[in-house]
């Protein structure tokens, strides 16, 4: 499995290509999802983050994620 920086997770903002969140170390590919064109979501979130604290907020569990596919982990 692919390891990602902060860095390196900000590449993959879905603006230009590929659109990954990070939650709880894990890092997801949500390019596929009507919810995160273009690397938004809600005008709230972006591809490219660490959403882990932000989850917390949402009105949703990060068990949503387990629709996506795992692309890697976060490594600090």
């Amino acid at each position: 499995m692919r390891t990602f920086t902060r860095e390196e997770l900000k590449k993959y903002d879905g603006r230009n290509g590929p659109a990954y969140i990070a939650c709880d170390g894990r890092v997801y590919d949500v390019s596929g999802s009507f919810l995160w064109q273009k690397g938004k979501h809600q005008a709230m979130h972006f591809a490219g983050n660490d959403l882990t604290g932000a989850l917390k907020e949402a009105p949703h569990g990060p068990d949503l994620l387990e629709r996506y596919p795992i692309v890697g982990e976060l490594i600090d």
